[in-house]
């Protein structure tokens, strides 16, 4: 009863902030896990490691561990207009190269867009018509014409949890010695809700979840159509062929939902959102403004998610609120330098 309360209380502030943020998101374009203009850097030293499924071979770029280690895995997951040729990490921070460093090796699954790493009731398609057929990337621009193109997820069914907890730490054991237990994962935005899950779900493998501008709420008043619209706009996938409202798959991407589980699996936990507040760099224009809704509401996710996991006696876990900060790769680039000393001491 007392979540159910706390769930109440944080509910209207985020609905406020999930109306406003979907008034912005449409118009302009751009959905969850956004991030401002940044120039693509392709790193030699990745690797591309391409592992079967029954989504079809999937690509993750591998970076080594400096030291040679193979005890010490990180699982860095994307953001909702996740790329099929690298990862924003990659692309837009130094952060695998950072990880590299300081002796951890670093998994970037490429792919999923929208998907939110889980496993879906079914291909995306609209009401009354048959998922799209092909697997060529979306060719009709962007938003919800995007909904009638072939592309990931579409002409198949997303198993990105499935793929995630089988078949690629299984092949990154086989082919590179990497450990299958005690691993992290760390997620922004679509990512961070997808962290929490993995963790609370697949205690066998992830020790320790870090969740960075996430939607932690999603059963919130009005966070629902957020995410509808939102995905819709990144790639034109619907919600309904996820999970349907009300099923066990929508409460299983729901961490307000599972949080009793990463209290009992004991989960180092490291939860950040930043106030939304721009830097000069973040520049004045109208992707500014809607990284600066969508990390507001973010924050009250965050700050909702917060009194839930202490409602729950939660205390394996560090909160992170950056008085400063917008939903960019700036931002989340900063939160993983702040968070390097914890994870680095709780995995392996």
């Amino acid at each position: 009863m007392r979540g159910v309360n706390i769930r109440k209380r944080a509910g209207s502030r985020i609905r406020r902030v999930a109306l406003l943020a979907a008034a912005v998101l449409l118009p302009i374009g751009t959905g969850l896990g956004a991030a401002a203009p940044a120039t693509a850097a392709f790193d030699p030293a990745g690797i591309d490691v391409w592992v079967d499924s029954p989504m079809g071979p999937v690509k993750s770029r591998i970076f080594r561990a400096a030291d040679g280690n193979t005890d010490r895995v990180v699982y860095a997951l994307d953001g909702m207009r996740a790329r099929e040729d690298l990862s924003g990490w990659e692309l837009h921070t130094e952060v695998p190269r950072q990880l590299a460093a300081a002796n951890i090796n670093v998994v970037m699954p490429i792919g999923g867009q929208s998907s939110f790493y889980a496993d879906w009731a079914a291909p995306s398609s609209l009401p009354g018509l048959p998922p799209a057929s092909g697997s060529a990337g979306s060719s009709t621009g962007s938003g919800g014409l995007q909904a009638l193109d072939p592309g990931p997820g579409k002409s198949y069914r997303y198993q990105w949890e499935s793929f995630l907890t089988g078949a690629l730490p299984e092949a990154l054991r086989d082919r590179y010695g990497f450990a299958t237990a005690r691993n992290g994962v760390i997620g922004l935005s679509m990512g961070a809700s997808a962290a929490l899950a993995l963790a609370a779900f697949h205690p066998e493998h992830f020790s320790y979840a870090a969740a960075y501008s996430g939607m932690l709420n999603v059963n919130a008043p009005g966070m629902r159509e957020a995410i509808r619209l939102a995905m819709v706009d990144a790639g034109g996938y619907n919600i309904e062929s996820m999970a349907p409202a009300a099923s066990e798959l929508w409460q299983r991407l729901d961490p307000f939902s599972f949080a009793p589980l990463l209290r009992e699996n004991g989960t180092r936990l490291w939860i950040a959102a930043a106030d939304g507040r721009p830097l000069p760099a973040d520049g004045a224009d109208f992707d500014t403004l809607n990284a600066i809704v969508l990390e507001n509401l973010a924050s009250a996710n965050t700050r909702a998610f917060q009194a839930r996991l202490d409602a729950l006696g939660v205390s394996n876990v560090t909160y992170d609120f950056a008085n400063v900060g917008v939903h960019t790769w700036r931002n989340w680039e900063s939160e993983v330098g702040r968070m390097l000393p914890d994870l680095s001491a709780s995995i392996g």
